[in-house]
C-alpha cells in the first residue's frame, strides 16, 4: 500500500493535469479574436461586432449589460463604459446575411478582452433587431495615421487640446509603432517609417506637437508612454510614420479603398479599388447597383444614379483588373463589409465598371452684398449649417473662394466674421484643415459631421475678391 506522502503527491499531480487540460482546452476553443463598434459617431460607440474564423458577425443582446460594455471599451482602448445600447440604434443596420455569432456574453467587467468572458455561441431565434450595442467614452488622448493606403498606415498625428499635430521621429522605433497599432485596434507593427512617405505632406502651419515618445511597446495608448513635448528644431521633414497590419483586410478579395477616376468630378467615373497597395479597375461583371450604392456612400457622395460598363480608349483602365465579384445588399457603410468571391470570367478593360453618384456637398456665403461674401454655410443631410473657425485660416479661405468661383480671399476670416455676426441652427464642420490646393472644401480634412466644441460666435465668414451679382 503506498505511503500517505506518495498518495498525496499522486493526487496533486492528477489535479494539476486536470487543471492544465481545462486551461489548454479553453485556450484552444473558439473565441472572438477581435471586436469592433460599427455605425457610431466615433470608434468607441456603435453596434458590437466580433470576428470568428475570419467572419465578422453581431452579438445578441440577451443578458448584454454594462459589465460586457466595460470589457469592450477596455479591449478597444476607449474610455469608461457609458451605456449598453441596442445595436439597431446605429445605421446602417447589420445586413441580413451577416450572422449573429454570439448569443450571450457573461462578463464580470474586469476582463481585458471579450474572449476571456463566459460566452454562449449556440445562437437561435435572435434577429438583428436584437443586436447588442455599446457606448464608451472617447479616449482623452487621440492618435491617427494620415495619408496611407488604409487606416492602419500613415503619418502619425496626435491631438492635444483640440489641435492635431505631428510627431518628431527622434527616437521613433518599432516599440512606439506597436503602441500606435494597439491604440488604433490595428494588427501587428510592421515598420517605423518616415512620415514624409505619405502624401499629401503635413501643411506647414500644422505644429509638431511631440518631440519624442519612449514607449516600451506594451502600453495601450501613446499617452501612457514617456514623452517629450519640448519641440525645437524639428521640421515636417522629420515627421514620424507607422505601418501596421490592417485587420479589416481579412480576405484576398476585400479592397482597402475605392475611387472613381477619369470622370468629370470625384463622384463620377470609372471604378478602381485599392488592394495590397495597387489600384485596379473593376469589371462590370462583378459589380451592380447595390455595390454602387455602397461605393457612393463610402466616398461621401449622394445616392447612386447609374452604373454601366465603359469606356472609350481615353477613359478605360490600363493597369490590372480586380478579378472579384461582390454581393452587396446596398446598406453597407464600406465595400469591405460586402461578401466577396472570385470572378469566374476573364475581363478586359472594355468591360470596366462606371459609376455616377450625386455630389451632395454644397456651400454658400450668406448675409453679404453678393454670393462672394458672407457667413459660410454648408449643406448636409438637407440642412444648411455653419462652420466653426477652429484651425481656420487663409488656405481654407482660398478653397472656399475657388469653389464658389469668387477669386481669392480679400480679408482674413477673423475680420470678415465681425461683418456678418453669428448664425443659427446646426454647426456642421469643425477643425477643417486644407492645403489650399483642393478644388472643393469636401477634400479638406475635418471632424465628423456635426461634432464640434464651438458656439455660433465662432462661425466662419469669408470675403472674396470677385463679386457675383445675386440672381
Amino acid at each position: 500500500m503506498p505511503s500517505s506522502a506518495a498518495w498525496l503527491m499522486a493526487l496533486l499531480l492528477n489535479l494539476m493535469l486536470a487543471i492544465s487540460t481545462v486551461f489548454i482546452g479553453s485556450c484552444l476553443s473558439e473565441s472572438p479574436s477581435k471586436v469592433r463598434l460599427v455605425g457610431g459617431a466615433h470608434r468607441c460607440e456603435g453596434r458590437v461586432e466580433v470576428e470568428r474564423n475570419g467572419q465578422w458577425g453581431t452579438v445578441c443582446d440577451d443578458g448584454w449589460d454594462l459589465n460586457d460594455v466595460a470589457v469592450v471599451c477596455r479591449e478597444l482602448s476607449c474610455g469608461a463604459a457609458i451605456k449598453a445600447r441596442s445595436g439597431s440604434s446605429y445605421k446602417p443596420p447589420a445586413p441580413q446575411e451577416q450572422k449573429v455569432l454570439i448569443r450571450d456574453f457573461n462578463c464580470r467587467g474586469m476582463e481585458d478582452t471579450l474572449s476571456q468572458c463566459e460566452q454562449d455561441g449556440h445562437v437561435y431565434n435572435c434577429p438583428h433587431t436584437k443586436d447588442a450595442g455599446a457606448q464608451c467614452e472617447k479616449s482623452p488622448s487621440k492618435v491617427q495615421l494620415v495619408g496611407g493606403a488604409h487606416r492602419c498606415e500613415g503619418r502619425v498625428e496626435v491631438e492635444r487640446n483640440g489641435q492635431w499635430g505631428t510627431v518628431c521621429d527622434d527616437g521613433w522605433d518599432l516599440n512606439d509603432v506597436a503602441v500606435v497599432c494597439r491604440e488604433l485596434s490595428c494588427g501587428a507593427a510592421i515598420k517605423a517609417r518616415s512620415g514624409t512617405s505619405y502624401k499629401p505632406p503635413a501643411p506647414e502651419e500644422q505644429k509638431v506637437l511631440i518631440r519624442d515618445f519612449n514607449c516600451k511597446g506594451m502600453e495601450d495608448t501613446l499617452s501612457q508612454c514617456e514623452q517629450d513635448g519640448h519641440v525645437y528644431n524639428c521640421q515636417h521633414t522629420e515627421d514620424a510614420g507607422a505601418q501596421c497590419e490592417n485587420p479589416d483586410i481579412d480576405s484576398p478579395f476585400i479592397p482597402e479603398n475605392v475611387r472613381l477616376v477619369d470622370g468629370p468630378g470625384r463622384c463620377q467615373g470609372r471604378v478602381e479599388v485599392l488592394h495590397q497597395l495597387e489600384w485596379s479597375s473593376v469589371c462590370k461583371a462583378g459589380w451592380n447597383l447595390q455595390a454602387s450604392k455602397v461605393a457612393c456612400r463610402q466616398l461621401g457622395c449622394g445616392r447612386a444614379l447609374l452604373t454601366h460598363a465603359c469606356c472609350n480608349k481615353t477613359t478605360q483602365g490600363k493597369g490590372p483588373i480586380w478579378a472579384s465579384q461582390m454581393s452587396c445588399a446596398g446598406q453597407e457603410a464600406n465595400l469591405r463589409d460586402c461578401p466577396f468571391r472570385s470572378l469566374e470570367k476573364n475581363c478586359t478593360h472594355d468591360e470596366d465598371a462606371w459609376v455616377e453618384c450625386e455630389d451632395p456637398f454644397e456651400l454658400k456665403l450668406v448675409g453679404g452684398d453678393n454670393p462672394c461674401s458672407g457667413r459660410l454655410e454648408v449643406l448636409h443631410q438637407g440642412t444648411w449649417g455653419s462652420v466653426c473657425d477652429d484651425g481656420w485660416g487663409e488656405k481654407e479661405d482660398q478653397v472656399v473662394c475657388k469653389q464658389l468661383g469668387c477669386g481669392k480671399p480679400l480679408v482674413p476670416s477673423s475680420k470678415a466674421r465681425k461683418s456678418y455676426g453669428p448664425g443659427a441652427g446646426r454647426v456642421w464642420l469643425d477643425d477643417v484643415v486644407c492645403s489650399g490646393e483642393e478644388q472643393s472644401l469636401e477634400s479638406c480634412r475635418h471632424r465628423f459631421w456635426g461634432y464640434h466644441d464651438c458656439t455660433h460666435k465662432e462661425d466662419v465668414a469669408v470675403i472674396c475678391s470677385e463679386s457675383i451679382p445675386r440672381l
